[in-house]
């Protein structure tokens, strides 16, 4: 989420867990014995929702990715089966940003000590948050940045490219006005929310077990079964042919917003992945920060 100071991502952010399924059993033994290992279990219960971490941008490697003299699970175990929040990305040390690119491709961190090999799970969500630019308001409508075009660009590349690609959605987040700040929400936005999200998952659920597959989402899988599982329109594979061909994108982009597709076509119970559907990912997945 890219956005000026106050527009409410750390807000959004948070929000997130309110919308997500309980955990299922499986994955409540797994969060309980990470914490276990770590020395954070609570009164010795069993963990039962999902976890939401947050480290401040001065903690270090062995902090976030995992490790020490003994050997201990770091944030991004943490976060298992949860919510990981970077705010203000950008002001992370950059050998830590890309340390993340190895457990988001594999959700696992491997442990490499001269007494031995340890391997923790990582499957997280990975959810950042920055300003556009050094003070925050560049492309904002009320208030006038007054960076420079090369502070912009430099302040925004200390997210690298692979690092990026490795992002599925990149949205823009901009400032409330007066009245929406102001206005009651829906409290049955949540709720339905939440049910759109168990049902999605309750069928990709159901389309993994059929398929003899060990996965909980479609992030998980691989490029092998993304081409016997996810069923393209007609004209959406059309539209994927021309979106490959005539953008710069890589193949581990190309594979993410076919995953990204398939989900929004599971939220609305289709069958099939349509065109708008593949063009809504593809919207998603190539977001240009300089556009904010």
């Amino acid at each position: 989420m890219i956005g000026p100071p106050g527009s409410g991502k750390t807000m959004l952010a948070q929000s997130l867990l309110s919308i997500l399924p309980p955990l299922d059993t499986e994955e409540s033994i797994t969060v309980t014995q990470i914490y276990s290992a770590a020395g954070l279990l609570p009164h010795n219960h069993i963990i039962q929702e999902r976890p939401f971490r947050s480290p401040h941008h001065t903690a270090s490697s062995v902090s976030v990715i995992g490790g020490g003299q003994n050997p201990r699970p770091g944030e991004v175990s943490l976060a298992h089966s949860g919510l990981l929040f970077l705010d203000e990305m950008p002001e992370f040390r950059r050998d830590l940003l890309e340390a993340l690119r190895q457990p988001l491709e594999n959700g696992t961190v491997h442990i490499a000590r001269a007494k031995g090999t340890l391997t923790f799970p990582a499957r997280f969500s990975l959810i950042g948050a920055m300003n556009p630019c050094p003070c925050g308001y560049f492309g904002d409508t009320v208030k006038e940045c007054t960076c420079g075009a090369f502070e912009v660009a430099r302040y925004q590349r200390k997210i690298s490219g692979p690092l990026l690609d490795r992002i599925d959605l990149h949205i823009n987040v901009p400032r409330l006005n007066k009245d929406d700040l102001i206005k009651k929400g829906d409290h049955t936005l949540r709720e339905t929310l939440k049910k759109q999200i168990t049902q999605a998952r309750t069928l990709q659920k159901d389309r993994f077990n059929r398929a003899s597959i060990k996965a909980l989402t479609n992030s998980e899988l691989s490029s092998r079964h993304i081409e016997a599982l996810i069923k393209l329109s007609p004209h959406a594979k059309n539209l994927g042919e021309k979106l490959f061909s005539h953008s710069n994108m890589s193949a581990r982009a190309y594979f993410r917003i076919m995953k990204i597709a398939q989900t929004i076509a599971d939220l609305e119970k289709s069958e099939t992945v349509e065109e708008n559907h593949l063009a809504e990912a593809f919207q998603y997945k190539t977001k240009n920060f300089l556009n904010a």
